[in-house]
């Protein structure tokens, strides 16, 4: 596994659960499209499977796995 990982939000927090915005809060994120750079551990993963929905893996990451969504959009490109 690499050591970290890089992450995009794609989507506004607004009009989803509480605790998923604290979630993209506490993972760092202030804005749309903002990239940060995360430590690749379980606990980190299960953030981004909690708001899967409104991140992406960002490409040469490093990483083989990460939120469907992610994959789906490295495929149709």
């Amino acid at each position: 596994m690499a050591d970290r990982i890089k992450v995009r939000q794609i989507r506004s927090g607004i009009g989803f659960e509480r605790n998923q915005k604290e979630t993209l809060r506490s993972m760092g994120f202030k804005r749309l499209n903002q990239v940060v750079d995360l430590p690749d551990n379980p606990a980190v993963r299960g953030m981004i499977y909690t708001v899967r929905h409104l991140v992406e893996l960002v490409e040469g990451a490093g990483t083989q796995t990460g939120p469907r969504r992610a994959m789906a959009r490295r495929g149709s490109e």
